[in-house]
């Protein structure tokens, strides 16, 4: 196989993987496990095959081996790698552990085994001038290696969250800084001045092999830091990295003085680069000064887009930008891929780091979705310029070449695209703030005009718990004031003044600083994080020495601007839900063995009434979350992911277990492990423990744990009923915490959903014995459980039996917040009976339902 056939059929697989990257990035919201998918499509499919690929290419160059014709252990050993990554992608979708773990080994001996026969052709060949860049590839697959078995470990349910956190930094670090950062600067040595069409730049190779120690040093601090868990042993690491980062690269400064990046490639490698050392930068200051290791996971995570998007992309599209030309043959074949390859290069570059600055900056949401989606199509650009390259490489391969330096467009018209570039970043800011300007504040409050004085006045506000203290600032009327906010709670906090000014959301030990400017008038303070206003999170700048009115923010809440009537409630509980509806399903499953659970938290607009949606808070996408059932004795393992927009938690009645950990927040992106022994019969609530409680259980955040009473006797039908209140917001919006507050519910619902089992009803057949279990997760209110036209024989409530059959009977099932139990009963006539909650308010306010009972 000639060298072009080779590399058009190898680059292939990377190609797959870059095209399924793309694909779930655009539909991530509809894929599980996204976020996951997304950065191991990258990372351990598209670049680690590429790293497979041109690591050996470059051995075989650097150490004057001709490749072996065939390349049998070569297609076998890709193969299996892939095979290998498959199933770890398979394992993790479908949650089989043991298919994780066979992945991640192949994953792991293939590794090992490309290095080991790296370090054969090493020993064996005649010595070679660069090959410390073979040692670097070596050094690269043992990290490789350790990199997949930490990530089978993290995908072990079994062990605890805490480790899993630790992992999952030391993974990262292993395998980014690695795998891939160690084979990115060993090819630099070679590869970088080839690229610049310049020579060698005096020193490179001794810094690389001086540097190589260093980095793996420091490296292994990190990952030891990170794996004991302490932030400022991996931030030492980080430090030590960065600093054999620029030892290594320094002399390529003068290969960069001589001759200045122009084209795509090596823009592109040096933009990933740049990205490299500055998120390096940014680790070590954040880590080192981590008070806490949550503290310094979500510094961590903060890293992911500049290390991915900034560095492993861009150093990925620029290095196949210029070798696929390379190994196509001929030179009129290289030049027509390399011109397919640079088109809108400019445009490219700038949408993408300009997009990216954007997306790690504290911008408003919107404004990263917009830059990220500028960011995403400059990506995706590639991968049809790559079928076009190779396209035109095959017809051109047996035209004759002219003499001459390959086609460059003049720099005015590159300036031109770049601009272009530019331009469209600014236009999705300009959208992003368009469609949401109460993020930059624009519109919340009038200013009023006042005579700067030219002073400033300073202020330094802490957060502790739920206040700012101290909550209020005087202000000389015309002076500009700036806040020093520090964050002394357990939660992420902001802090808002009416007049538009911001801090960003900072983490439990950070501080930021607001610049109020010249202030005129009385502002009013609060943190915007949902419900931290209503539990007192707010805060008053007086202004003194001029009489002002003070201004208020509007309640800065959605249901507040654009409020559902009462009358457009009264419509919806008389309406239909219309031909597509799809109750959720009541019966109750029986009891499995498995009760090993992934939960990520997610935010869904859902229909709660006919014609009323709202954005929920959701464990596993529904409100209530999955029922989970299982006997005494069951040991429960609980994955929580957080996809959402703030932090969330979750506790379980079922478990008997100090809270600290189990049920402390996490923030977007992260996860803990909640594991409980059930030791005691009964329906229990689980739900957010996040403050505001009330807001987040009213907004979906909660579900049942059933734990069957020993020698619980079957029955012919079994539901379960799940009541809560529903604080409607705005259309499309989240709960108002203003009602929540205030004890004022719109709907009171079964199952998350108004009168869903009067469209829907439940059905039982005469004669056969119904058990229908009921939870009551509230945030407020309780139930008084009622069958019109039924009498119950059986009373379980709250881990007893109250009435078992005989002469009595019993009307209603009376349970306060949280409470459950179960009621049995049989029905000896055909008919529709309706099913309540018998505080006849609540019942009009949508907590109704009908058992449809059939003859026999």
């Amino acid at each position: 196989m000639n060298r072009s056939g080779w590399h058009l059929r190898a680059g292939a697989v990377v190609f797959a993987w870059l095209a399924a990257l793309l694909v779930v990035a655009v539909a991530h919201r509809f894929v599980p496990l996204s976020g996951w998918l997304l950065i191991h499509l990258l990372g351990l499919g598209a670049a680690s095959n590429a790293i497979l690929i041109w690591s050996r290419h470059f051995a075989d160059a650097l150490l004057r081996r001709p490749p072996d014709p065939a390349r049998t252990a070569e297609v076998l050993r890709i193969a299996a790698f892939n095979a290998g990554a498959v199933t770890v992608v398979v394992g993790m979708l479908g949650r089989w552990w043991p298919v994780v773990l066979v992945g991640g080994v192949v994953v792991g001996v293939v590794a090992l085994a490309h290095g080991a026969t790296l370090l054969r052709q090493l020993r064996t060949a005649l010595p070679a001038r660069f090959g410390v860049t073979v040692r670097y590839y070596v050094a690269a697959t043992a990290c490789l290696a350790i990199g997949a078995g930490l990530g089978v470990a993290m995908a072990n349910s079994a062990l605890p969250g805490d480790i899993h956190e630790r992992f999952v930094i030391a993974h990262a670090a292993v395998n980014l800084f690695g795998w891939v950062g160690l084979t990115v600067l060993g090819t630099l040595v070679t590869l970088w001045p080839t690229m610049l069409r310049t020579r060698m730049a005096a020193g490179v190779e001794v810094a690389a092999r001086r540097g190589l120690p260093a980095l793996l040093t420091a490296l292994a601090v990190a990952a030891a830091g990170a794996a004991a868990g302490s932030p400022l042993i991996t931030g030492a690491g980080a430090v030590g990295y960065l600093g054999a980062v620029g030892f290594v690269l320094r002399p390529h400064l003068d290969e960069i003085r001589r001759k200045r990046p122009g084209d795509f490639a090596t823009l592109s490698v040096l933009a990933g680069v740049a990205w490299l050392t500055g998120s390096l930068a940014f680790a070590a200051v954040a880590l080192a000064t981590s008070p806490t290791w949550p503290a310094a996971v979500v510094a961590a995570g903060d890293l992911t887009a500049a290390v991915l998007a900034g560095f492993l992309v861009q150093v990925l599209l620029g290095s196949l930008t210029y070798l696929t030309p390379v190994v196509m043959g001929g030179r009129a074949a290289t030049l027509a891929a390399g011109a397919e390859l640079e088109r809108g290069a400019p445009w490219r570059l700038t949408v993408a780091n300009a997009g990216l600055l954007l997306c790690v900056l504290p911008t408003p949401s919107l404004v990263r979705v917009a830059a990220s989606m500028l960011v995403l199509v400059s990506y995706a650009a590639f991968l049809p310029l790559l079928v076009r390259a190779v396209w035109r490489a095959h017809r051109n391969r047996d035209t004759p070449s002219t003499p001459g330096q390959p086609h460059v467009a003049p720099p005015r018209r590159r300036l031109g695209a770049a601009a272009a570039g530019l331009g469209a970043v600014v236009l999705a800011v300009a959208a992003g703030v368009a469609a949401d300007p109460a993020s930059l504040g624009i519109g919340t409050s009038p200013r009023v005009a006042v005579a700067a004085t030219g002073h400033t006045t300073t202020a330094s506000v802490r957060i502790e718990g739920m206040h700012f203290v101290p909550d209020t600032v005087e202000v000389p009327a015309g002076d500009r004031l700036r806040i020093t906010l520090v964050n002394g709670g357990t939660d992420h906090h902001d802090l808002v003044l009416s007049n538009g000014t911001r801090t960003g959301r900072i983490a439990p030990g950070e501080s930021a600083v607001l610049d109020a400017g010249v202030i005129g008038s009385s502002l009013d303070g609060w943190c915007a994080v949902a419900g931290h206003r209503q539990m007192g999170m707010t805060f008053s700048v007086r202004v003194t020495g001029t009489p002002t009115p003070t201004m208020h923010p509007g309640h800065n809440n959605p249901a507040a601007d654009a409020p559902i009537s009462a009358s457009d409630i009264a419509r919806s509980l008389g309406a239909d839900p219309g031909p597509g509806f799809t109750p959720r399903d009541a019966t109750l499953p029986p009891a499995t063995a498995d009760h090993r659970m992934t939960l990520p938290v997610s935010e869904i607009e859902r229909e709660v009434s006919p014609g009323i949606t709202q954005r929920l808070w959701t464990f596993g996408g529904t409100a209530p979350g999955p029922t989970l059932r299982g006997k005494v004795g069951d040991v429960f393992e609980i994955t929580l992911i957080n996809n959402g927009s703030t932090g969330h938690s979750i506790d379980f009645h079922a478990g008997a277990l100090a809270p600290d950990t189990p049920m402390r927040t996490i923030q977007p992106g992260q996860r803990l492990v909640y594991r409980f022994t059930a030791t005691r019969a009964g329906i229990w609530l689980y739900h957010c423990s996040t403050m505001p409680m009330s807001l987040h259980i009213a907004n979906g955040m909660f579900g049942a744990v059933i734990i069957d009473p020993p020698d619980l006797p079957r029955v012919d039908r079994e539901y379960v009923i799940v009541q809560s209140e529903m604080y409607l917001g705005a259309p499309g919006g989240s709960a108002d915490m203003d009602k929540v507050a205030a004890d004022k519910p719109d709907l009171v619902v079964f199952n998350g959903y108004a009168r869903q089992y009067d469209y829907a009803p439940l059905t039982a057949r005469v004669g056969e014995r119904v058990r229908i279990w009921v939870l009551v997760a509230g945030p407020n209110r309780g139930t008084s459980f009622h069958v019109v036209g039924g009498q119950f024989d059986t009373v379980w409530s709250e881990g007893d039996y109250r009435l078992r059959p005989g002469a009595g009977g019993a009307q209603t099932l009376g349970l306060f917040p949280a409470q459950g139990g179960f009621v049995e009963l049989t029905f000896g006539q055909p008919g529709r009976y309706p099913f309540v909650s018998h505080a006849m308010v609540d019942a009009e306010r949508g907590a109704h339902g009908i058992i449809e009972v059939a003859s026999r």
